[in-house]
């Protein structure tokens, strides 16, 4: 994954009182905490976040949006909360393209609640999301709306402008990462056989 985007030197001359201290599952701890003392180890954490080769570039080009946005609250912790808004239009854009025909429309768009639970359909458990296996719990309720604030939830009040948004949701964007994933599996699957492009 090139992740040459990630440039060390738009944090340089940035120092912090603190190190970063963030809500992150961590191996079998779901409800870790994880710290960084160095803008150089947090932007191997967020590089360490890509998304695999496989998934079309229209995707990819927005998640890697939403990396660059945490990697900038480095700076001011606050971007992390666009980076969450950022990988959640990802996940909607890709369970679009994904499911969207085998997901009945509701008006003119489809339910990004409903999106999330055809997921369910078509397959995925906890034991199928790296993130889970690495650090226990389940995320399948914040897929299907079982547990509150479903993703689904979360995307509606950040897009909406709550102001209660508070602080940072605990491995999002890995968990986002997983979810386009999986979705993508067949893709990332067979990307060793795909034609490279000519020119």
């Amino acid at each position: 994954m090139d992740d040459s985007f990630l440039d060390l030197t738009l944090l340089r001359g940035a120092r912090r009182d603190l190190p970063l201290a963030l809500p992150w599952p961590a191996p079998d701890n779901p409800g870790g905490f994880t710290e960084f003392s160095t803008a150089t180890q947090w932007r191997a954490f967020v590089s360490s976040l890509g998304l695999p080769p496989g998934i079309p570039e229209i995707v990819a080009a927005k998640f890697r949006r939403a990396q660059m946005l945490y990697f900038l609250a480095w700076l001011y912790t606050d971007l992390i909360k666009a980076g969450e808004l950022t990988a959640l239009a990802t996940l909607e854009l890709a369970l679009n393209d994904r499911y969207g025909e085998k997901v009945k429309k509701r008006g003119a768009y489809r339910s990004f609640a409903k999106l999330l639970a055809y997921m369910i359909e078509d397959g995925l458990t906890d034991d199928k999301i790296p993130m889970v296996r690495r650090s226990g719990g389940s995320a399948i309720g914040f897929v299907n709306g079982n547990v509150k604030p479903s993703l689904a939830d979360l995307r509606n009040k950040q897009a909406h402008g709550d102001p209660f948004d508070g602080l940072p949701v605990g491995g999002l964007l890995e968990l986002v990462r997983d979810l386009v994933a999986y979705a993508y599996r067949d893709f990332i699957k067979n990307e060793h056989l795909r034609i490279p492009a000519m020119g």
